[in-house]
């Protein structure tokens, strides 16, 4: 009898799934670059500020309680003598991959993750515990020989990709942690219930009202109990994802797109955060056109460090620069903020061009192949070849940025990005 007929609750639960996850990555880079900083607490900053947050942190720096998301200022009381870096996102992508490259030789990727996660399907004799833990430890040491010795991995090995991803958190750094069907759900007692990815402070508060306080609580719960803690058929999944079974993926439609900017103290002004705005807008309507997307609305903001300010604006299917600019100045005399730290442009409601009517009265798709005539003569000439004059005193700011959720550098010309 094949695997497929049985009902599912019977079906074979073999280890399916190996998952990787680099440890401190951006801080490890930079410790691998520069081997002044290996052994001592540093944090990567996006910009040279005290006022600024951290995106990740060294293991010598975790220990003294900085993590990914402390003020910087805070990290430099916590720990004397920590150094704070200046994120450098090419290098961070010339790295990953470097690493895709040499994990592949060991087995290949069934799907890149993030910019320090992916993950790997078990076949045939893999799945064998003995066998998978050998690959673990291939991987591991094949990064540290082909990339550099500061980078440490931790690897899960599990029936499911939930749980790979799981068993990653359970040993660090330089884990190796293989769950098969006989630890489940025992060896789950031991975590909290934020480790477990989905849920954070809010959703463990949930449930903790419906009685789930502890991992031990979360595993040992029925599908119903499930269902009502978390409000929806997905309490019921979480029910078989702890016992081990493949629930298999879901492909999302991209759903926004945009950029957000920590400013420079030179540019925490209301002209500077115009600009910037402008700047933003620029990039990210470059991006539409890229992917082929139109937007119907937008939101501009700036979050001041005493007050913030942030609209929401409906558009006419759209993806060219002046007319987004048309509209963002119309809203920007209702600004407000106080103190201004960072801006950020967002488009919502993404459909293709098959997806839209565009308005027989509006320009928007005669500067619409305007401004993919613009694209290419940066793409021909290099980035800011041509720009609209607005951006003039802030179109080299807001550089391209690696959130740990990608894998790439969005190229606005020729040269851009490169290491």
């Amino acid at each position: 009898m094949v695997d497929g007929t049985l009902p599912f609750e019977r079906r074979e639960l073999g280890l399916r799934y190996l998952f990787l996850d680099l440890n401190a990555y951006f801080a490890s880079v930079e410790q691998q670059e520069r081997p002044e900083l290996r052994g001592r607490p540093i944090a990567v900053a996006p910009v040279d500020a005290e006022t600024t947050f951290v995106i990740a942190a060294s293991y010598e720096a975790k220990a003294k309680g900085v993590k990914c998301g402390t003020l910087v200022r805070d990290a430099l009381e916590m720990c004397p003598g920590i150094e704070i870096v200046q994120a450098r996102p090419k290098v961070y992508v010339a790295y990953h991959n470097r690493i895709l490259e040499t994990v592949e030789n060991v087995l290949p990727i069934e799907e890149v993750c993030s910019i320090d996660e992916m993950r790997f399907r078990l076949l045939g004799i893999e799945r064998e515990p003995t066998e998978a833990l050998k690959i673990g430890r291939k991987m591991k040491s094949a990064i540290q020989e082909h990339v550099g010795q500061c980078m440490s991995c931790s690897v899960g090995i599990a029936p499911n990709p939930f749980l790979a991803k799981l068993a990653t958190e359970m040993e660090k750094p330089n884990g190796l942690v293989c769950l098969t069907e006989r630890d489940l759900p025992d060896r789950l007692y031991e975590l909290k219930l934020t480790d477990f990815t989905g849920i954070n402070r809010k959703m463990a508060a949930r449930l903790n009202g419906a009685g789930i306080f502890s991992a031990e609580d979360l595993c040992t719960a029925s599908k119903h109990d499930l269902h009502l803690a978390f409000g929806s058929i997905t309490g019921e999944k979480w029910w078989y994802l702890l016992r081990g079974f493949d629930l298999g993926s879901e492909n999302r439609p991209q759903k926004t797109l945009g950029h957000s900017h920590v400013l420079a103290p030179s540019l925490r002004t209301d002209q500077g955060c115009r600009e910037v705005i402008l700047r933003l807008l620029q990039k990210a309507s470059a991006r539409l056109r890229a992917t082929g997307f139109w937007t119907g609305s937008m939101v501009v903001s700036v979050r001041g460090f005493k007050k913030s300010w942030e609209c929401r604006v409906k558009l006419p299917p759209t993806q060219d620069s002046v007319t987004l600019n048309e509209h963002f100045l119309e809203v920007w005399a209702t600004r407000d903020f106080e103190l201004p730290r960072s801006v950020g442009v967002t488009f919502f409601d993404l459909h293709t061009k098959t997806e839209v009517t565009p308005s027989l009265f509006d320009e928007t798709v005669t500067r619409s192949a305007l401004s993919h005539a613009m694209d290419g003569v940066n793409q021909k000439f290099g980035k800011n070849t041509i720009f609209l004059a607005g951006m003039k005193h802030a179109r080299n700011t807001a550089d391209e940025k690696i959130a740990f959720n990608k894998t790439w550098l969005f190229s606005e010309g020729k040269g851009d990005n490169e290491v």
